[in-house]
Formats: structure tokens, sequence, C-alpha cells
């Protein structure tokens, strides 16, 4: 069964979704998160996980992946941290095997260069080769995360580009969507206007750029 607001985020840019957020006084927009490759692109259903520092005995990493549906956005919180990864080679070819979407994680990630030649999409801080074996583990699964300063819980939408990734949250989705959409068809216009000869200035006050982004009052 096809996911109708999966397809609608796809066709959207994250600046446009960004903008749309904004309109609606969401903060949605992952904070220092960046594609590992400009070509990345993934929108999909969040499916959750948190770490947290390894105990003694240390706990598993985890085997989540055999639980994760094909089109999921995989969304890993650990805390931001850049010492330890939490992503790697065997991960990136069993998600890309299964059809899942991409994987957004809030630390950092390692091996790179499979995840650039399968073109599977990874989004985070940065990326180092260090494991998190026994310096991190899995606290939970399927619960709310924080991503880059954006709180994310499972079912949430999921849009990748070149730019960083937004989250929309489930219960705002149909009105930041078919906002998104207005703004892209007032943008869509301008341009039209612009090549049609008209000036930047005029094109911006005849498609009321300068309020596309404002929040609206309540």
């Amino acid at each position: 069964m096809t996911d109708k607001n999966v397809t609608r985020a796809s066709a959207l840019d994250t600046a446009t979704l960004s903008d749309a957020l904004d309109k609606h006084g969401l903060n949605g927009q992952c904070y220092r998160i960046k594609p590992r490759s400009t070509d990345s692109r993934m929108t999909g259903r969040a499916w959750t996980l948190l770490y947290g520092p390894a105990g003694v005995p240390a706990g598993t990493v985890g085997d989540y992946i055999d639980d994760v549906a094909p089109g999921s956005v995989i969304v890993l919180d650990n805390g931001g941290r850049d010492n330890a990864t939490v992503w790697g080679d065997i991960l990136t070819e069993v998600a890309h095997a299964k059809g899942i979407a991409g994987t957004l994680i809030d630390g950092v990630n390692r091996d790179v260069a499979l995840s650039l030649q399968l073109g599977y999409p990874i989004y985070s801080r940065d990326h180092w080769m260090r494991t998190g074996k026994d310096r991190v583990q899995v606290e939970a699964t399927g619960v709310p995360v924080n991503i880059g300063d954006v709180r994310v819980c499972p079912g949430d939408l999921v849009r990748g580009d070149a730019d960083g990734v937004v989250v929309i949250p489930k219960a705002q989705e149909d009105q930041v969507l078919a906002t998104a959409e207005a703004i892209q068809q007032a943008e869509d216009a301008i341009r039209a206007s612009v090549r049609a000869g008209l000036s930047l200035r005029e094109a911006r006050v005849q498609h009321g750029y300068h309020q596309l982004q404002t929040r609206e009052a309540k």
C-alpha cells in the first residue's frame, strides 16, 4: 500500500519543507546533520532507536535491522557522540538489500565507501572509523529520540536531500505538506514570471514571496 504523504514529501525539497515548518511554528530542521553524499535523497517513516553509554558488562549495539520494515528511515540517537560510530558496512549492505529508505544519525558513522558505492543514503554529523562496540549500547527502540535538536517520534515523516534533513511530526504532516506545496507553487510562479520579463521585485510582490515563510497568526 502506497503511503501518499511519503510520496508527496519526496516531491518536495528540504528547503521548501523547512519554510513550511517555519510557517506552522514547528522545529523540524535537524541541526548540523549532513548527507555523506550530496547525491543522497531519502523519504520515509521514522524507525527510532536510542543509544546510551555502555554498561558493565557492555550491552549490545543491536541486531535491530532485522525488525525494520522496507521503506523506513532508521533514526539513531547516539547523543551527538563523535567518538564512537553506530553504523557501518554490514548494516549498510543489509539495509540496502532490504529496501530501507536511509539512515539518520545524531552521531557519526563509518565505512562511507560502501554507502557511496551502493547509493545508500546516510545522514549524520560526520564519519570516523572507531566502533561503538563496548562504548555504547541500545537503550530502547520505538521511542521518541533527539536528532539535531529535533524530537523524532516513531512514524514521523523524514525527508533528506543535499541540504540536510527535516522531520515532520505525524500529527501535523497534512498541514505542513499542503503549505509546502503552496510555497513550491508560488516559487515556480515567480520563476515563470521572471522568465516572462517581470523583474524579480515585481514577481515576488505579485506572488506574495515575502509572506511565504511568515508564521501564521494563531
